[in-house]
């Protein structure tokens, strides 16, 4: 099995969305979820990486990603007045080279979601993929030098 074949293989094994667009791939499975009275968020598991075949390199990122949308009471973004209204909001916090940062990551989200989802294993399956198929591995702090 090649390389890309066993990326999607692995993205399929774990039940994560795999999409690819001008050679940057984007991994994301869902960690945790949350629902309350007409309103859900979701905290997500965020992997984005190239291969580079030319140099045999796979540049990789990780973050998690905190969405969610609903009713919520009250005024909206500040505003005072009374009633309902939806909302949908999104935020990120980005990932960083040794288990223990976005592990520290996570325990922002920790006191809002339940979740056992191990990080790390995501990141060590796909260096040693890289590993097994002849690539190098660089992890990137930021997915914009992917």
């Amino acid at each position: 099995m090649d390389f890309h074949a066993a990326i999607e293989q692995y993205a399929r094994d774990l039940g994560a969305e795999l999409k690819e667009k001008k050679g940057a791939w984007t991994l994301k499975a869902v960690v945790a979820e949350r629902k309350a009275f007409m309103s859900k968020k979701k905290l997500e598991y965020v992997a984005k990486f190239r291969v580079d075949d030319e140099d045999r390199v796979l540049r990789f990122s990780e973050m998690l990603k905190e969405t969610g949308s609903g009713v919520s009471g009250g005024g909206m973004d500040g505003d005072t007045s009374p009633g309902f209204g939806f909302k949908k909001e999104s935020y990120r916090t980005g990932g960083g080279p040794r288990e223990g940062t976005i592990e520290e990551q996570s325990n922002l989200f920790g006191k809002k979601y339940e979740y056992t989802f191990r990080f790390g294993d995501i990141r060590n399956r796909f260096e040693r993929l890289a590993a097994e198929n002849g690539y190098s591995f660089e992890y990137r702090v930021f997915s914009a030098g992917v």
